[in-house]
């Protein structure tokens, strides 16, 4: 459906838009569902299959700390530790990752816009500075990652598909994906390409032989056994 050759400093999640814009250009549609490992964390691929009518099978990565407990208000605001909705203070566009997006600088609701409150009910250990701080990006993906629930069934009947990535990750280990020794990029990516097209060969072979084997008559079958 797609493919894309990169160094191998580059990151997982920096192939998503590439391939999924291919695939998506082939199919005719865009995919609404997606299965893939936590390198995919990130808020605009649970926005991509969310846009599309289903979800992102992603497993929750808790780096720089977060947790995947954090809630929100019914309109999308991020509660804080007292569950109150915190107060967005401004809007601001984040140049960090792969590309740039809107993010939301939200604060203590009962320090902004006007103070209400002299302490706070959980006593924030942040409250004498300002109280409780958060930026996170303003797409609907940033919730959906805490959101989802990946307790559910769907969830976890989309999830055990990645077995066959994983099946396929194998066999091109073994043809040498991983250490190529050639000059230069076009040529590793020259070599990946037949790597793919092999790969898909031998799946297409397995089901042609299958075919032929569901259509052989009862005693030619036990024969052919």
């Amino acid at each position: 459906m797609a493919e894309l050759t990169q160094p191998f400093d580059q990151a997982d999640v920096s192939y998503f838009y590439p391939l999924m814009t291919a695939t998506e250009k082939r199919l005719g549609f865009r995919p609404p569902f997606g299965a893939l490992d936590a390198a995919f964390d990130a808020f605009y691929v649970y926005e991509y299959f969310h846009n599309a009518g289903g979800f992102a099978a992603v497993p929750f990565s808790e780096r720089g700390g977060h947790s995947a407990h954090r809630t929100f208000s019914p309109d999308g605001a991020p509660l804080c530790q007292a569950g109150r909705p915190m107060a967005l203070r401004y809007i601001f566009t984040s140049r960090s990752g792969l590309f740039e997006h809107e993010c939301g600088r939200y604060v203590c609701p009962l320090r902004f816009p006007q103070p209400t409150a002299s302490t706070c009910p959980v006593n924030h250990a942040r409250w004498a500075n300002g109280g409780c701080v958060t930026t996170m990006a303003t797409s609907i993906g940033a919730r959906l990652r805490y959101q989802l629930d990946r307790e559910a069934q769907e969830y976890k009947d989309i999830y055990k598909q990645r077995t066959a990535t994983e099946r396929i990750n194998s066999q091109a280990v073994e043809l040498g994906i991983e250490r190529p020794k050639l000059r230069n990029g076009q040529a590793v990516a020259n070599v990946n390409t037949l790597i793919y097209i092999l790969i898909n060969l031998r799946a297409l072979q397995r089901i042609r032989q299958r075919k032929a084997e569901l259509w052989l008559p009862p005693q030619r079958l036990a024969l052919a056994a």
